[in-house]
């Protein structure tokens, strides 16, 4: 199937629900390939590692939406759930992070970083 046969692919799914907002078609199919991309998965050979500075800076630095939890997973190497933890972290506040892991440092880092670009818990 060639590139053109596969926009009028979509533009023919598009004309068939013109009755729908176009902003919540595009939303829907986003949606469908983010998560076609999760269940074909990638590579995870750093899973498991430590982070860096800067790769925590790098997603840091970006929105925690789902499209950069992906983008940030595929990039380095690591799990979708690991992007989403980091960002959860990073707006933990530090009175529950004291209650509840005092000692990791990987959280430490994570909240060092975020503290550093800006990110209020």
């Amino acid at each position: 199937m060639s590139v053109r046969d596969v926009k009028q692919l979509f533009k023919d799914v598009i004309q068939k629900y013109s009755d729908w907002d176009p902003y919540e078609l595009r939303r829907l199919f986003t949606e469908a390939i983010r998560e076609w991309e999760v269940e074909q998965g990638w590579s995870e050979e750093r899973k498991g590692e430590p982070w860096t500075d800067d790769e925590l800076r790098a997603v840091l630095s970006d929105a925690p939406t789902k499209e950069n939890c992906l983008k940030h997973a595929r990039a380095f190497g690591r799990g979708y759930g690991a992007i989403e933890q980091i960002y959860r972290w990073a707006t933990t506040p530090d009175l529950d992070i004291r209650r509840k892991r005092p000692e990791d440092t990987f959280v430490a880092q994570i909240k060092k970083v975020a503290k550093q670009l800006g990110w209020r818990a």
